[in-house]
């Protein structure tokens, strides 16, 4: 049975990031935002200002406690996820969580068990997966147009000199610095939820290495913070490349895949599907139509992207408003939850044995 009525919503944790989750939910059809929490006060209240949140609260079993909330996004670095959900979840709520889900594999299994025994639902802001790019190559995939994947590149750039990366380089108590796996476990879901829904049922073979390119400046720990970061992976008749940069410019976020087909490449940033073309005449000639018929697919695609501006349809986080509807949808309906259980635990896998290979230390220290 369908629930006709506004789904409440609630935010903990006002950082930059809730901006985003505030703006969706604020536009979104059979939603409300109706208040924001952080522990410190002045955040949560000029998030509820600028986005018009009737309430804002300093402690979050207070804002449960009041607000009979249905849904609560938990924008909070990872390492309060698991005690904040089963708060959540205790007072009826479920749950939208910022990547990474958790600090460690187990602790993810145990935060999807918990809502799970309390029979909520929960997913993670994967939401670039969730973009109009995103959605057409996976129907690309259903449709059969690119065959059965042979290899796989994802590529994700990142840009420390950016604001988050000025953010966290400057304050080497930064709470990036203190995760396991630092930087790359705070950027990484994005390379691994991509490549695992395309791998085969079963524990990938992954070899990681990483290495600091920037000169350190500080003398402090922000200097020891590796910044580029490789990963091969293979599983069946699949492999797949990884790479997290953050000294190649442009910035790139791209999605490659080659299968038996066609070969097909996401460009996230320029929102953009394109499939390779292909030389099919032996000749000089033959040579010059491949790069025309690349123009004329990427000029498809400037098309489309017009079409999509012009019906407001092409903003920064199109992929959370689509993702949110179809958890949202789910809460409603009784329906599966947009993004399987099972998969979000296989990211969670990838990026442990990644750690484990780039920064034993920590493990070896107990960190994880």
């Amino acid at each position: 049975m369908t629930d006709l009525r506004k789904l409440r919503v609630g935010i903990v944790g006002c950082g930059k990031i809730a901006d985003g989750h505030a703006e969706v939910v604020k536009h979104l059809e059979g939603a409300e935002l109706v208040a924001v929490c952080d522990r410190e006060s002045l955040l949560a209240e000029q998030l509820a200002v600028r986005f018009g949140a009737p309430a804002w609260y300093g402690d979050m079993g207070e804002m449960l406690a009041r607000e009979r909330l249905d849904v609560v996004h938990i924008t909070t670095p990872p390492a309060v996820h698991l005690p904040l959900t089963r708060q959540c979840v205790a007072a009826g709520a479920h749950v939208f969580l910022e990547k990474p889900l958790a600090l460690t594999t187990p602790e993810a299994r145990e935060l999807i068990d918990v809502v799970v025994a309390a029979g909520r639902q929960m997913t993670i802001n994967y939401w670039p997966n969730f973009d109009p790019p995103a959605m057409q190559f996976k129907q690309m995939l259903a449709d059969g147009v690119v065959g059965e994947p042979v290899h796989v590149e994802a590529f994700i750039g990142y840009d420390l000199a950016g604001s988050y990366g000025q953010a966290l380089m400057s304050d080497a108590g930064h709470w990036v610095h203190r995760l396991p796996g630092k930087l790359f476990q705070n950027m990484m879901d994005h390379i691994f939820n991509r490549i695992v829904p395309l791998f085969p049922e079963g524990e990938p073979e992954v070899h990681a290495f990483a290495y600091k390119r920037r000169e350190g400046i500080r003398n402090d720990g922000t200097d020891a913070l590796l910044d580029e970061l490789r990963v091969f992976l293979r599983g069946g008749s699949v492999s797949a490349y990884g790479s997290l940069c953050s000294h190649a410019r442009p910035v790139a976020n791209t999605l490659k895949v080659y299968g038996t087909k066609a070969t097909v490449e996401v460009d996230f940033n320029n929102r953009t599907v394109v499939s390779t073309a292909s030389q099919r005449y032996p000749s000089a000639l033959g040579r010059l139509a491949p790069p025309l018929q690349m123009a004329g697919r990427y000029l498809a695609e400037t098309k489309k992207n017009v079409g999509q501006f012009r019906r407001n349809e092409f903003h920064f986080f199109a992929g959370m408003s689509k993702l949110l509807e179809l958890f949202y949808a789910g809460i409603r309906t009784g329906g599966a939850p947009p993004i399987p259980y099972s998969e979000i635990l296989r990211v969670s896998e990838v990026m442990d044995r990644v750690i484990e290979q780039v920064y034993p230390a920590t493990i070896a220290g107990g960190a994880r």
